[in-house]
C-alpha cells in the first residue's frame, strides 16, 4: 500500500520518561510527534503512515532497536526513512553496528535537549533536500523521456519525409524519363514510317516489274534464238540468267528487312505509349514482345558469348487494365538486368559447362505448387496476397526430373505467364550468375547499384517496384541463388 509522508517524528522507547522528555522537547519547536513503546508497534505505525524521522531506542524487550531497524531497511517502502538510534550504549561497537544497519546518527543517553534538537533539525533538512532531489530527478527523467519521445517522433517524421521525398523524386524522374523516351521513340518511329511505307509500297510493283522483264527476256530469247553476235557477247558478260534469279532474291531480302523495320517501328510505338493518366486494357504479351524486339540486338551472339535463348511459356491471359507504357518500362528493366547477369557470367563460367532450365514445354504451375508463395509476414499481405518468385520455374516433379541436370548449353531467359488467384503473374528468370545474399537485401533500395559508373543509376528496380506496387496495386518480388540464376515475379490484380 502506498503511504504519503505526514510530517511527524516517530519516537520509539520502552521508557515512558524518555518518551516524555523527547516529545516535549520536539513539540516546543513545533514538530508533530507520535510514540511507540516497542518495535512491533513502531513497525505497525510506519506501515500506516510514513514518518519524516524515527528516534529509535536500541534496548527494548522483545524486538530490540537493531532488529526493528533491520526490518524497516529491508522494506523498499520504508528503507529511505532516516533512523537515529537513542541508547545508553556508548561503546564503539554498538555505534558501528547501528550505523552499519542503516541508521543515520547515534544519540546517547542521558539526552542533551539542544543536541537532540540540532541533530533532528539537520536530518530533517537532509530528508527534505533528499526528497527535493528525488523529485527533481524524477522530473528530469520524465523530461528526458518526453524529449526522447519527441526526438523519436521527429526522427520518424523526418524518415517518413525523406522516404516520401525519394518516392516523389523517383516519380518525377520516372515521368520525365518516360516522357523524354516516349517523345524520342515516337519521333523515331514516326520518321521511320514514311521511308518504310515508301519501300513497302514500292516493293510490290518492283516484283511485278522484274517478273514482267523476266518474261520479256525469256520471250525474246525464244523468238530470236540466234541473236546478233554483239548481243550474245553482252548477255554472256552479264550472265542474264543469274541476274534475274539473284534480283528476285535481293527483292525478297529487302522485303524481309522492311518488314523487320516495320515490326521494330510498331514495337517502339507500343513501348513508348504515353498513357500514365488513365489505365487501358491491353494484352500483356504485346508489351513483352515489344520489349524483346527492342532488346533484340543484345540477345544476339557477341564475341565469345553465344546468343541468348529466350524461352517463352505464355499462358492464356485476359486483357489487363494497366498503364502499358509504365509496365513496359518494368519489363525493360528486368530483362536488361537479366541480360547483364548473363553477360557478367561470361567471365566466370564456360558456356556449355553448367546447368540449364527445364524442358521448354513444362507448363506454368498453379498455386499451391510452391511457385507462387504467399508471404504472410509481409505488411502488404493484409490487403493482397504477395507472390514470391521461385527458382526454378517448374513443378516439383519437373524440377527433380529435368531441372539443373544439364550443363550450360546456352545462356537462357525464360518468360512464363499465368493467371493465379485473380492475379496475372509474369515470371522472368535467367540462368546467370545469381545475386549474392548480402546484395539481395538492397536490391530495391533507392540509388543502389552494383554496376560500374555510367552503366547503372540504381533507380531501375526501385522505379519498377513503385510502378507495380503503387501504380498497379500489385507485387514485385524475386528469388535468387548465387551461381544458379535469378527469377523476378510480377503479380498484377485482374481488377
Amino acid at each position: 500500500m502506498h503511504h504519503s509522508a505526514t510530517g511527524f517524528i516517530l519516537i520509539v522507547d520502552d521508557n515512558s520518561t524518555n518518551l516524555s522528555v523527547l516529545s516535549q522537547a520536539l513539540k516546543q519547536v513545533g514538530l508533530k510527534i507520535r510514540m511507540a513503546m516497542d518495535g512491533a508497534s513502531a513497525i505497525n505505525i510506519v506501515q500506516q503512515q510514513f514518518p519524516e524521522l524515527i528516534l529509535l531506542d536500541v534496548q527494548m524487550p522483545g524486538m530490540d532497536g537493531f532488529e526493528t531497524c533491520t526490518r524497516l531497511k529491508a522494506n523498499p517502502a520504508t528503507q529511505t526513512i532516516p533512523i537515529i538510534f537513542t541508547t545508553a550504549l556508548a561503546d564503539t561497537d554498538s555505534k558501528v553496528k547501528g550505523l552499519s544497519l542503516g541508521a543515520v546518527d547515534y544519540i546517547t543517553k542521558p539526552f542533551e535537549e539542544q543536541e537532540v534538537l540540532a541533530r533532528v533539525n539537520v536530518h530533517l533538512q537532509l530528508r527534505h533536500l533528499t526528497k527535493t532531489l528525488e523529485e527533481k530527478n524524477t522530473q528530469l527523467q520524465q523530461g528526458n523521456e518526453i524529449l526522447e519521445q519527441r526526438v523519436s517522433e521527429r526522427t520518424s517524421e523526418l524518415s517518413q519525409a525523406l522516404q516520401e521525398l525519394q518516392r516523389l523524386q523517383l516519380h518525377l524522374v520516372q515521368n520525365e524519363k518516360m516522357s523524354a523516351l516516349g517523345q524520342l521513340v515516337a519521333g523515331i518511329a514516326h520518321e521511320l514510317n514514311n521511308p518504310i511505307g515508301c519501300l513497302v509500297s514500292n516493293l510490290a510493283p518492283a516484283f511485278e516489274y522484274v517478273s514482267d522483264l523476266t518474261q520479256i527476256i525469256e520471250f525474246y530469247q525464244q523468238s530470236y534464238p540466234e541473236a546478233a553476235l554483239k548481243l550474245e557477247q553482252t548477255l554472256g558478260e552479264f550472265d542474264i540468267e543469274f541476274i534475274l534469279q539473284d534480283l528476285l532474291k535481293l527483292l525478297k531480302s529487302m522485303k524481309l528487312s522492311t518488314e523487320r523495320i516495320k515490326d521494330i517501328s510498331i514495337s517502339l510505338r507500343n513501348f513508348s505509349r504515353s498513357d500514365a493518366t488513365a489505365k487501358v486494357q491491353v494484352n500483356v504479351h504485346d508489351g513483352l514482345e515489344s520489349t524483346l524486339t527492342i532488346l533484340g540486338h543484345r540477345l544476339k551472339a557477341v564475341g565469345d558469348r553465344p546468343a541468348i535463348e529466350v524461352i517463352k511459356n505464355y499462358g492464356e491471359l485476359p486483357k489487363l487494365e494497366c498503364y502499358p507504357g509504365l509496365l513496359n518500362q518494368v519489363f525493360m528493366n528486368i530483362l536488361a538486368n537479366a541480360i547483364d547477369a548473363l553477360e557478367e557470367g561470361l567471365g566466370t563460367r564456360d558456356w556449355g559447362l553448367g546447368r540449364a532450365f527445364p524442358d521448354t514445354q513444362s507448363p506454368v504451375p498453379n498455386p499451391p505448387s510452391g511457385t507462387l508463395r504467399e508471404a504472410a509476414h509481409s505488411p502488404r499481405s493484409q490487403a493482397t496476397p504477395v507472390y514470391r518468385a521461385s527458382m526454378p520455374v517448374a513443378t516439383t516433379e519437373e524440377t527433380s526430373a529435368t531441372c539443373w541436370t544439364h550443363q550450360y548449353p546456352t545462356p537462357q531467359i525464360r518468360i512464363q505467364t499465368a493467371v493465379a488467384d485473380e492475379y496475372v503473374v509474369i515470371r522472368i528468370a535467367d540462368n546467370g550468375i545469381g545475386i549474392p545474399p548480402e546484395v539481395q537485401q538492397k536490391m530495391f533500395d533507392y540509388l543502389f547499384t552494383t554496376k560500374a559508373v555510367g552503366k547503372g543509376t540504381g533507380m531501375g528496380l526501385s522505379i519498377s517496384r513503385q510502378i507495380i506496387e503503387e501504380k498497379h496495386g500489385g507485387q514485385l518480388s524475386f528469388m535468387s541463388q548465387a551461381g544458379q540464376g535469378t527469377e523476378f515475379a510480377i503479380a498484377l490484380p485482374l481488377r
